[in-house]
């Protein structure tokens, strides 16, 4: 191919002298500028014309054959964009092909085109490479006897020597030194390289782990309380991590420190459908005690609890009944205490609450006592997730749960204050 595109240039430029068939060496050097220009413009515009189609319509046929295939280890390369990479690949494969042709006059600049090109075909082969290890992972662990081994951790050993390996070809290239050479080299300054650049190659190795693992991305919420940091990642450097807090002060963190010490990432819940409440309410606990009758009528006039109140009493009655626990021996039926009726109801509220997202975990539970009382715990999900909103809604929630508590004769726990000791004293 190469060969008879040469041949056809030069075709412009051979005439006939005394029979014979001469090559104008001259009349070619001087024109040769315009056909570098031509060849450029002419390659480039089929590369693009490659990139685009590999780009716009392989992918996406690529994509409706996989989505089409009944095995699922295909759909882990769409899912991966192992075939966007290869897109990227070919056409610049082609350039590479035909630089030879381009720049046939001027080898020099062939040689600095060929390394550039060189480099992108390196990356694209990095990326490729990185990106169908990703795949390879997914389809080990569908394995049931490798979804509780840490086939993660060796896909990252696998692809950082990959990675270094290519980096050292491409440095090899650029350089035109071999290969033998950089090794001979690296091996030489180890010692020095990892002293002077102790803090480089941690923030490196822990920027591949945190990417690679998906652990934090600029914009999410990170709370890390050994730095002081809570707020929203800004900046994700080799070196460090920025995070702007809330009260719009800036942390800089070293980006080994993600690798190295615990912090919570806020994403998961703002992926969520929505954000937990876990609040506990201290009952003081001599205020339980059995429902009186007359308790019981107040209780069966609040709209939540009607139902619930008289199919339960009703309940419990037959129970005692089959069981003989009546009269002297009531004492040793089942009984309502205001306690549970109030656990109860608390449920039905936020059950009938716009706000409290009924598809999530929902209850209301009692905790182990304590010099504080009884906790009585609420555990439920809000559909809203923006901070102040759910706060405001948290706090209305627990407005509501102190203002009715004295309807079933409870009494929330207060340590005893100064004024309250004073009043003693009087």
């Amino acid at each position: 191919m190469k060969e008879k595109i040469t041949d056809w240039i030069k075709s412009f430029y051979l005439h006939t002298n005394n029979g014979v068939e001469v090559f104008d060496q001259t009349s070619y050097d001087n024109h040769s500028v315009w056909w570098l220009l031509a060849l450029m413009a002419a390659f480039s515009v089929l590369s693009y014309f490659m990139w685009w189609f590999f780009r716009n319509v392989m992918v996406q046929a690529l994509g409706i054959m996989v989505d089409r295939t009944r095995v699922t280890w295909d759909d882990y390369l769409v899912e991966h964009k192992v075939f966007r990479s290869l897109a990227h690949l070919f056409p610049l494969m082609f350039m590479e092909y035909f630089l030879s042709i381009i720049f046939y006059n001027y080898p020099k600049w062939e040689g600095l085109f060929s390394k550039f090109v060189w480099i992108w075909i390196i990356i694209a082969i990095i990326y490729t490479v990185n990106r169908s290890l990703g795949v390879l992972k997914d389809i080990i662990q569908e394995n049931e006897r490798f979804k509780d081994k840490p086939i993660q951790s060796y896909i990252q050993v696998v692809k950082i020597i990959i990675t270094l390996l290519l980096l050292i070809v491409m440095l090899s290239i650029v350089t035109d030194q071999s290969l033998g050479w950089f090794f001979g080299a690296f091996g030489t300054m180890t010692a020095i390289i990892v002293l002077v650049f102790r803090d480089t190659i941690l923030g490196f190795v822990g920027s591949i782990q945190i990417a690679t693992n998906d652990m934090i991305r600029i914009g999410d919420w990170i709370t890390m309380d050994k730095f002081g940091a809570d707020g929203d990642v800004e900046e994700i450097s080799l070196t460090t991590i920025k995070i702007q807090n809330f009260d719009k002060t800036i942390t800089t963190i070293p980006t080994y420190s993600f690798i190295s010490d615990s912090f919570k990432n806020w994403r998961g819940m703002e992926e969520s459908a929505g954000r937990r409440i876990k609040r506990a309410v201290n009952i003081q606990i001599d205020s339980v005690k059995f429902v009186s009758p007359g308790l019981l009528t107040r209780l069966k006039e609040i709209a939540l609890l009607s139902e619930f109140v008289s199919n339960r009493e009703q309940e419990i009655k037959e129970y005692n009944e089959k069981h003989g626990f009546v009269g002297e021996k009531a004492i040793n039926g089942r009984r309502q205490t205001n306690l549970g009726v109030f656990r109860r109801y608390i449920e039905h509220y936020l059950r009938n609450h716009p706000l409290v997202n009924q598809e999530m975990a929902l209850m209301v539970r009692q905790m182990s006592s304590n010099e504080n009382g009884m906790p009585l715990e609420v555990y439920c999900f809000t559909k809203e997730k923006e901070w102040e909103i759910y706060e405001s809604i948290q706090a209305d929630i627990f407005d509501h749960i102190f203002s009715v508590v004295h309807l079933f004769e409870l009494s929330i726990f207060e340590r005893p204050s100064g004024k309250d000791l004073r009043k003693l004293e009087a």
